[in-house]
């Protein structure tokens, strides 16, 4: 009964949180924490600990399956260069220089335990990125720190796996490098897989609730076979969030993905709010082994401290001079737009009487006495060309600089995998009790100072917001392309029906309208793959032809049960 008094008492707490946290210009999750780290040091609560793998196995799998199925898919392409950088190289370049401080205020840790620690303190959090949200800035940089945020995970606890090995054993660079290697290739290949394997199946499944409860095995799904074989659960969880994400909107119907979008928001509300809230909880049972130890409260804190600033300045390091070999790359593709849209030109000019064709030297020429293309082939080159003139404008458009690179090293917030994983340090680890303690205080610390004044920092270094006005722009775009397909869809069937060859467009009812709608969305498609648009842009219109195409479904539904009918969506 106490517990049930108590998960009451935290949803209670975590709705309260996430309503007058706006109000209040306050982040609904360092609401939590404080709120948290305020109730464990009350003499009446008693002290909390959770079990790591509750962390690491039962709630970060769902979260970042989640985030990854929100993810959109081009701009995560788009930046995947410095996902990639962040994700890997940030992680193991700050493990090795906080393993190399940690070493030496700690000595009796060594350089392998320290540099399990700086594994530990260096991964960001996907759940602390929901703060970055909140302020406004350019998606460019949202999508970079969610990107990381979800990959990173894996680099940092394999490299804390390879270091809790190397304090027993010896262990060779190489052995690290095959770890790490060995952990994501399986992990991606099994997190495809299970992602195929989900649409496949829900395609299948035509009951919207029952579709949503299959989504919510599908991270475990993924992530128990990974971990069975050593690999990265969380990387095969994001993997299968990706495939996921790019394949609902073809392959899972409306209803669907209505459902899986309400039911995926409550569950990453209630997991997101629990794990801020239990980090503060926890304080009370971490600050009591930290005072039987050795080291002392004041010890850690400095460290903790300490640890902190390095890795903020070892980020910063790395994050500028990364964002500017994106700059210079982005400098070099622009100078190719003008050869691209020549190119966009002349396959535009292509017809059956100007078929485009091959030549053994000098590639693709047009009207020319070479081999042919094949118009599947000719449709391919299009859309790529296309979109890497789309790519060249979303780069020159955003830029990176400074500014924007400013709020991404003060937006690396830890949270919950840097406690979770701290707790998950074997029993005889020297001092252990002060490393879980300089990890709680290094995650705590980054979400409240970095979190409270991230906004103040994008009011002082003025990076680039969030473009309304080019958002709006793509809007009324793809509502003409919609309005232009509907257009000449009844256009086409009014000239049917004038020859005799199909009935008047009133007539067809349902079905037309069904139509129409299919068209836009395959529309909508071609323009997501080829990049034009902005995804929020596309997203929304997206939403709206199923949100159309629901309340069609619904409104003939009542209609035929008002008349007796069959239902005639089927």
């Amino acid at each position: 009964m106490e517990l049930l008094v108590v998960v009451v008492l935290g949803l209670l707490g975590i709705a309260a949180a996430t309503a007058f946290g706006p109000r209040l210009g306050v982040a609904a999750p360092l609401i939590l924490v404080v709120i948290g780290i305020g109730a464990s040091l009350l003499p009446f609560v008693p002290e909390v600990e959770v079990d790591p793998e509750w962390i690491l196995a039962g709630v970060l799998p769902p979260l970042l399956y989640s985030a990854s199925v929100q993810m959109p898919a081009m701009e995560f392409r788009r930046e995947f260069s410095a996902i990639g950088g962040l994700s890997v190289g940030l992680v193991v370049v700050s493990s090795v220089l906080l393993g190399l401080l940690f070493s030496w205020v700690i000595p009796e840790l060594g350089l392998a335990g320290g540099i399990a620690l700086g594994a530990i303190v260096s991964p960001t959090d996907a759940v602390a990125t929901s703060i970055v949200k909140r302020v406004g800035v350019s998606p460019r940089i949202v999508t970079v720190l969610e990107g990381e945020s979800l990959l990173n995970d894996a680099t940092a606890l394999v490299l804390l796996r390879s270091a809790i090995v190397a304090t027993a054993a010896s262990i060779t660079f190489w052995e690290v490098i095959g770890d790490f290697v060995f952990a994501v290739v399986v992990a991606i290949v099994i997190g495809f897989v299970v992602g195929k394997a989900n649409l496949w199946v829900r395609e299948r499944v035509k009951d919207p609730t029952v579709n949503t409860v299959i989504s919510f095995t599908v991270p475990f799904l993924a992530s128990v076979p990974s971990e069975a074989l050593g690999a990265s659960g969380l990387v095969a969880a994001v993997v299968a969030g990706l495939v996921t994400g790019r394949g609902a909107v073809k392959r899972l119907s409306p209803q669907h993905r209505a459902s899986d979008t309400q039911a995926w928001r409550t569950v990453e509300l209630i997991l997101e709010g629990a794990i801020f809230l239990v980090m503060g909880l926890e304080m009370s049972a971490i600050m009591s082994d930290v005072q039987g130890g050795r080291a002392g409260i004041v010890s850690g804190l400095v460290i903790a401290g300490l640890a902190l600033l390095a890795v903020t300045i070892v980020r910063a390091a790395f994050v500028f001079p990364t964002l500017g070999l994106q700059r210079r790359r982005a400098r070099r593709s622009a100078e190719m737009r003008e050869q691209l849209t020549s190119m966009q030109d002349r396959l535009d000019a292509v017809d059956e009487e100007h078929p485009l064709k091959l030549e053994r030297r000098g590639g693709p020429q047009l009207g020319t006495t070479g081999r042919e293309v094949p118009k599947e082939r000719l449709a391919l080159f299009r859309r790529r060309v296309n979109r890497k003139v789309a790519d060249i404008d979303y780069f020159t458009a955003e830029p990176l600089g400074w500014r924007e690179g400013a709020v991404i090293v003060w937006a690396g917030m830890r949270g919950a995998v840097t406690l979770a994983a701290a707790q998950t340090l074997p029993a005889d680890t020297p001092d252990r009790s002060l490393l879980v303690f300089v990890a709680f205080v290094v995650a705590a610390a980054s979400l409240i100072v970095q979190g409270g004044t991230l906004p103040m920092l994008v009011k002082w270094v003025k990076p680039a917001r969030h473009d309304q006005a080019a958002i709006d722009a793509d809007r009324e775009q793809l509502d003409a392309m919609l309005r232009d397909i509907a257009r000449e869809r009844i256009e086409e069937a009014k000239a049917a029906a004038e020859r005799g060859e199909a009935e008047p467009v009133p007539a067809r009812g349902y079905a037309f309208r069904l139509g129409v709608i299919d068209a836009q969305r395959k529309a909508l498609w071609a323009q997501r793959d080829e990049g034009r648009f902005s995804s929020e842009a596309l997203t929304e219109a997206l939403a709206a032809l199923d949100a159309t195409q629901i309340s069609l479904e619904l409104h003939v539904h009542l209609d035929d049960q008002a008349e007796g009918r069959p239902d005639s969506r089927s």
